[in-house]
């Protein structure tokens, strides 16, 4: 189990985010209901032209709240570990590695590095380091969502999870989806993969096994449930 570093936006940051060339991955953890006062400060300065536009549709103001306030916290760690200001950075789309369009995994255009970011409810989770990475966090789900969706995933998992007693298996799934999110999220290509064909496990710990990746839960509060995956090939 990983333990995060926990970002304050606005203050200092800790020497885990300048990064040296053979940093590993970090992983941050951000408040954003705490921080989005220094983040609303930032935004206008940090988050880009389409950042802003996207911020600006969503209808709900927690969730636009929400939305600023992880954008600025990634800008700022990208920030640090390449050496520019936080609005300097250029964030974009690699190419997807299923029909190459436009909506591959997350990149930026300003040096080698790799990132991933994902926020559910008041918490946001971000991976930077030098290899492809993916992150996922979650709020645990209900009953009715796990016995929805747990015949979808792999075969073994799917049996895993009837294994268990009924009140196990929400923390048990949400271990599987969030692993399983971050994977795919590294891979670039999201859930058009399909969710039957990897195998992370419904444990404690993920399963092993992933060819060139590996997969690492991350300690979050109660009522939700994190993982990161990050990639070891060349």
């Amino acid at each position: 189990m990983l333990t995060p570093h926990v970002l304050t936006i606005g203050a200092e940051l800790p020497p885990a985010a300048q990064a040296p060339s053979d940093a590993s991955t970090a992983v941050w953890l951000v408040d954003t209901d705490d921080r989005e006062g220094a983040a609303a400060r930032l935004a206008p300065e940090t988050l880009d032209p389409a950042e802003q536009q996207r911020a600006a549709s969503f209808k709900r103001k927690e969730d636009r709240r929400r939305y600023v306030t992880s954008h600025v916290a990634l800008r700022v760690l990208l920030g640090a570990w390449l050496d520019l200001a936080p609005g300097e950075v250029r964030i974009g789309r690699a190419p997807c590695p299923g029909c190459d369009g436009p909506h591959g995994r997350p990149m930026s255009a300003d040096g080698p590095v790799h990132f991933s970011l994902s926020h559910s409810d008041r918490l946001a989770l971000l991976a930077v380091g030098p290899m492809p990475v993916g992150a996922d966090v979650e709020t645990l789900p209900a009953a009715s969502a796990v016995a929805e969706l747990a015949g979808q995933l792999h075969p073994q998992e799917t049996a895993e999870l009837k294994a268990l007693a009924p009140e196990e298996r929400p923390a048990a799934f949400g271990r599987v989806w969030v692993r399983k999110e971050a994977y795919l999220k590294g891979l670039g290509i999201g859930l058009a993969r399909g969710l039957a064909l990897d195998y992370v496990g419904a444990g404690d710990t993920p399963a092993t096994g992933l060819p060139d990746w590996s997969l690492t839960d991350v300690a979050v509060p109660a009522g939700f449930t994190a993982a990161v995956a990050v990639g070891t090939g060349d």
